[in-house]
């Protein structure tokens, strides 16, 4: 049975951040940084997609430990996992793509399919999807489960428009920051947040890819020549010193919302 809480308390325990313009700026930073370091250590390193995605799904796990076990939003821990999280889902991804040749148009299906019937059982139990109510473990087990699928999908999604259609890291990049810009025009005229959220959420992973292959790729590809390496360290300082601002300035919890 869920526990019945007051909006204060709520307020108080909710183990996600609020949705502001550095939630989305850290979010879209943290996707590009699961592209490149991902790439970066499976290929540059060469540790291979299989190994990889063990290394980081264990590192995701303990990151997750540390996440279910604090009592609320700590930016560093819930940032951290989000990073860890996107290279996991990339690296998904592509083992499915590069060592199982499972093609992005299935992929892309396949965890489409699966993120609707994790948002439908999530809805079945909790009826509610909104993010100002993670405050119960089994809604916060929902919500990383969710934000897992949205990762992979968001790669396939991502790798399918840029690279099997032809439509080109930097077309790539206008044409997902133009659907982002949709979804906040639709918000703003009174579109479902929860709905809104979740559609932007998925958008910005392919957006952070395109801009993460733009700037990392050689230009005989398309790119511009920064490498794995730079573009990683780049993104990654500039999360650090975000998420470190977060936590000594203060972050307020998410308010409570009711929307479903």
């Amino acid at each position: 049975m869920t526990p019945a809480f007051s909006a204060d308390e709520r307020a108080i325990i909710n183990k996600v951040p609020q949705v502001t313009i550095l939630f989305w700026i850290i979010k879209i930073l943290s996707t590009t940084v699961g592209e490149t370091a991902a790439d970066y250590i499976a290929k540059n390193i060469g540790l291979g997609a299989t190994t990889t995605t063990l290394i980081m799904s264990t590192l995701l796990v303990v990151a997750l430990t540390f996440q279910f076990r604090s009592r609320r939003y700590e930016p560093w821990v819930y940032w951290l996992t989000v990073v860890l999280v996107s290279v996991v889902g990339t690296q998904i991804t592509d083992f499915l793509t590069d060592k199982m040749d499972v093609s992005l148009y299935a992929s892309t299906a396949a965890f489409g399919s699966a993120l609707a019937a994790t948002f439908a059982v999530w809805y079945a139990v909790e009826r509610t999807l909104s993010i100002h109510t993670i405050t119960t473990v089994r809604r916060e087990a929902f919500y990383w489960l969710a934000i897992l699928v949205t990762f992979a999908l968001g790669t396939a999604a991502g790798d399918l428009t840029t690279e099997a259609l032809g439509l080109g890291f930097q077309l790539g990049l206008i044409a997902f920051g133009f659907a982002i810009a949709l979804v906040g025009v639709f918000y703003v005229f009174g579109a479902n947040a929860v709905l809104a959220f979740w559609a932007a959420y998925i958008l910005t992973r392919p957006l952070g890819a395109s801009l993460g292959d733009l700037l990392s790729q050689s230009r005989e590809y398309g790119g511009l020549g920064l490498g794995t390496v730079y573009t990683s360290i780049g993104f990654l300082t500039v999360i650090v010193a975000l998420v470190v601002w977060l936590t000594f300035e203060g972050e307020r919890p998410s308010a409570p919302h009711t929307a479903n």
